[in-house]
């Protein structure tokens, strides 16, 4: 039994699965509803409004719907997407004990402690159907999964199969015979009507109650378990039922019983704690599953999927009861796979599949892994059925009609090639054998750790441990490398031997043939396969997951491809110019092509090796979207190729001033148009010395006190003098009386005083300096005028900057504006100077002295002042300079080239402990 999740709880009495979702339903002994996701193993929500044990559960087919019955004697119907209860339905006088949706109609069937079954319509939320007949409690009742029947068991010892075909066509209407029978048979009357279920049959042979009975998915069989300690298989026709045979081994009450969808298996649980799963020609009991302190109650299989539930006294556990993952080995473009007991061929480049031979061993029992010898054409078979591991040695036939001979088996672990002529078995007591062809041992290693072998090429072997993986030279018998990687499962190479994926159960590990690790991924779902794409400049590995499909680069990067609806096992990645093909094999062994987008990884590899021709064209033909991507080329320092998928213009502001390109923020900014955005662009521009970018910022916000401290420190007393006259146009006597400051004018700030009208102030003031019995200063006739200084060179021109040449991005973006072929050019922080300003967003239209010539100068009337303002005539943008520097590009740092050897190199950058470290281990002195 292969355990893939386990929940801790109450009591479960019962259990249902999502035909689609995986999702599972626990109703618990104390009332509680649990919902869970059995992949992610996450409880995803909880419903509690029974009063008391909830033993029935069930997900409706097709509906957001589940039904529930407990001891309250209520039945609730919820919507699981609403997260509440709908509605309930009343009528049972007694425990209800189970609760089924019908697979076709608005149907509900309930089984009772008050010894009826009752058929619900939860559309008209009214009970259709009493069936009565049992004299005692019913414990289980369910519809048949095709016909118009059903099965119920109660503790009268009884097992009976009810035929409500009558109900159907009274109930559904036109059914699919009911109108049909009418018409045919229009003189036919039933005038006693017709009974809405029948009794068809009644199984009797069970000593004790019975607690379940269930019908098979596909045959006329029943399986029953009773308090008798017996699972019994029962088969039916239309005019009898009888008892075929009796599975004995259970130690106390049989709770639950089922049959296996895919395989001749009944599984059943009981109170003795154990699980069985029984044979159901021979009638055997093949294996069984004990827990040490909890009780079974019930068990459930899933409609579509090979998985079980079984629920006990402290909670759930989700079972499967033999690996689905095939046996597959891959050579070049040749797949050979093992499918029901067949070793097959396909040719993947071709898409032609052919049997290549039987596999005789294993039993009933799918094989746990294969390895191919392509050189001799052999093929290594490992099983593990219990306790028990065995290998099985083919020689493939050359020809197709060419008979198989017998293979040659052996006890071990695992068993992998490790030559032409040798293949490596591990045995249970940790010993390493090297076998011959002929299956003969010709060497011995001791291993004492190691846990199982993989394939790491010619004369070697990977060993894994407990908490490591070691590379072993077969020859030398000794561990060459090691790498720390916890309960690794496959080991998957790239096509030269290279690189090496160690996936765990949830990690991925790449590493080098060495086993130097590059980097190491943690999944939330359950890591099933993988392959590289050697097709790209650097190996990416392509793996997949319980949910997804998803890829890892060399530098950790990592992310997801698509999603998928079941697991499916990568064997190996077909790439083309365009969407690569991922060949894999789902769980039933079939061969699957998947298309795939591997641009996100491609264009990653791409900007990592420096590759700038392919990111352009990937950025100008490809559909990367997603704030991943924008996310990962901020990280990385490739803003400006952020800013081809980003339409939005905050995020093209931002991703503008990272990357200095004033333009473009500048462009953004007006399309915001808002204070906010025009600070941001300000400051940047600002910092780059464009003042003249800063300038128009500072007009949008009408940020007055920064514009005339601009126009100050750049000496452009002109329009420092017309801010002035704007402060009067806005009455800001305070800003006006500054700009005379500023500006020297001494007549000015004698007329701003005098209209400020402030006398009685002043007389005030004369009055406090007499009565202090201080006298008023006098005016000193020797003063002399102390005027600003007058700048020795007017700025009007942007802040001179290192021009470079632009960057391949910048070049395509500007070609793709201007419709034709880009010429690399300089450009510095003064080029934005050809970006046409606007005016000062229209400054002081409420006030009425405000007007504006023909020139485009800003003029007051005669009451304000005689000078008008400025426009962008008055903005001079300067020259775009012809010649530029190309800055060379920065090499890697010593500190992480790796190369760093001896204390001298360490110091050189700065690592002086580690050099101290060095030293002092050279000299054998302490620390």
């Amino acid at each position: 039994m292969l355990t893939k999740f386990e929940t801790k709880s109450a009591r479960v009495k019962g259990i249902s699965f999502h035909a689609k979702r995986p999702w599972v339903l626990a109703s618990l002994h104390n009332g509680v509803i649990q919902l869970w996701d059995y992949r992610m193993c996450t409880l995803l929500e909880k419903f509690d409004e029974h009063d008391g044990p909830v033993r029935g559960i069930c997900f409706h087919i097709q509906q957001p719907l589940f039904v529930s019955g407990g001891d309250d004697y209520k039945i609730k119907v919820w919507n699981y997407k609403q997260r509440r209860c709908l509605f309930t339905l009343l009528g049972h006088l007694d425990y209800i004990r189970t609760t089924f949706f019908h697979h076709e109609y608005p149907w509900i069937l309930s089984a009772s402690d008050d010894q009826t079954i009752r058929i619900w319509n939860w559309q008209s939320r009214q009970c259709i159907s009493v069936l009565t007949g049992h004299n005692h409690y019913v414990m289980c009742a369910q519809f048949h999964p095709t016909e118009d029947l059903l099965v119920s068991a109660s503790l009268d010892q009884s097992v009976r199969v009810w035929d409500f075909s009558g109900l159907r066509k009274k109930s559904v209407a036109p059914g699919p015979t009911g109108l049909a029978d009418h018409l045919r048979n229009p003189q036919t009357t039933d005038l006693f009507g017709q009974a809405d279920a029948v009794v068809k049959h009644v199984l009797e042979g069970h000593d004790r109650g019975v607690n379940w009975a269930s019908f098979h998915p596909s045959l006329p069989l029943i399986v029953s378990a009773a308090d008798d300690r017996q699972v019994k298989l029962w088969r039916m026709n239309d005019a009898k039922a009888w008892e075929v045979d009796t599975c004995r081994g259970h130690y106390n009450n049989v709770s639950c019983a089922l049959f296996h969808a895919r395989h001749e298996l009944i599984l059943s649980n009981s109170e003795d704690k154990f699980i069985r799963v029984w044979d159901m020609t021979k009638r055997t009991c093949l294996q069984s599953f004990r827990r040490e302190h909890e009780r079974y109650w019930v068990l459930s299989a899933h409609p579509t999927l090979n998985l079980f539930a079984a629920g006990h006294d402290a909670g759930m556990i989700l079972f499967k009861l033999q690996r689905e993952r095939p046996a597959y080995a891959v050579h070049n473009n040749m797949l050979f796979y093992i499918k029901d007991r067949q070793l097959r061929k396909l040719d993947m480049q071709l898409n032609k599949d052919a049997p290549v031979m039987q596999i005789k061993g294993g039993g009933r029992h799918q094989p746990y892994s294969m390895s191919l010898n392509h050189a001799e054409y052999c093929i290594l078979v490992s099983w593990r059925v219990g306790e028990t591991c065995t290998y099985e040695l083919y020689q493939g036939p050359r020809e197709t009609s060419e008979a198989t001979t017998e293979p040659l088996r052996g006890q071990a672990t695992s068993a992998v090639w490790v030559a032409r002529n040798r293949f490596a078995a591990l045995e249970k007591n940790n010993q390493l054998i090297i076998k011959n062809l002929k299956n003969e041992v010709s060497k011995k290693i001791a291993t004492p750790t190691c846990e199982e072998i993989m394939y790491a090429g010619t004369g070697m072997l990977l060993l894994r441990e407990p908490d490591c993986v070691q590379l072993l030279d077969v020859q030398q018998k000794r561990t060459i490398a090691s790498v720390k990687v916890a309960k690794c499962r496959y080991a998957i190479w790239n096509s030269d031997m290279s690189l090496v994926a160690l996936l765990g159960k949830h990690t991925v590990t790449i590493c080098t043939k060495k086993l130097e690790q590059l980097c190491s991924v943690t999944e939330g779902a359950r890591v099933k396969s993988g392959a590289f794409d050697d097709s790209t400049p650097q190996p990416v590995f392509i793996y997949t997951t319980a949910n997804h499909i998803k890829y890892c680069c060399k530098d950790g990067d990592y992310g997801i491809i698509r999603t998928l609806d079941v697991p499916v096992y990568v064997v190996k990645v077909l790439a083309s110019e365009g969407a690569a093909r991922v060949v894999c094999l789902d769980r039933e062994a079939r061969p699957k092509v998947l298309t795939i987008d591997p641009t996100e990884y491609r264009f990653k590899l791409a900007l990592v090796t420096r590759q700038y021709d392919q990111v352009l064209h990937m950025v100008r033909n490809a559909k990367l979207v997603g704030q991943s991507i924008i996310a990962y080329l901020q990280e990385k320092g490739y803003p400006e190729v952020a800013l081809h998928f980003v339409k939005e213009p905050r995020t093209r502001l931002s991703l503008a001033l990272q990357c200095g390109n004033i333009e473009v923020a500048l462009e953004a900014a007006k399309s915001i148009d808002e204070s906010d955005a025009w600070d941001q662009l300000a400051k940047a521009a600002l910092a780059t010395g464009n003042h003249q970018i800063v300038e128009m910022c500072y007009q949008r916000t009408k940020n007055f006190d920064k514009l005339s401290f601009l126009y100050l420190i750049t000496g452009n007393l002109e329009k420092l003098r017309k801010m002035m006259k704007i402060a009067e146009i806005r009455k800001d006597t305070s800003a006006q009386f500054q700009g005379a400051m500023l500006l020297g004018d001494v007549n000015e700030r004698i007329r701003l005083l005098k209209n400020a009208g402030q006398f009685e102030e002043a007389e005030q003031l004369k009055a406090a300096l007499e009565t202090a019995g201080l006298p008023v200063p006098e005016a000193n006739p020797n003063a002399v005028f102390l005027r600003p200084p007058l700048p020795v060179q007017s700025s009007q021109t942007n802040w001179p900057l290192l021009a470079v040449s632009k960057s391949l991005f910048e070049v395509a973006s500007a070609s793709r504006a201007a419709g034709a072929t880009a010429v690399v050019g300089g450009v510095g922080a003064d080029a934005v100077g050809d970006e046409p300003l606007e005016a000062a967003g229209a400054w002081g239209d409420d006030e009425e002295p405000v007007v504006k010539t023909e020139d485009g100068e800003m003029e007051v009337q005669e009451d304000a002042c005689n000078d008008g303002g400025w426009d962008v005539a008055d903005i001079d943008g300067g020259e775009e300079s012809g010649q530029y520097f190309v800055a060379p590009t920065r090499g890697t740092s010593l500190a992480v080239s790796g190369k760093l050897k001896t204390a001298h190199d360490y110091v050189t950058t700065g690592q002086f402990e580690i050099a101290f470290s060095k030293l002092a281990s050279l000299t054998s002195s302490p620390c």
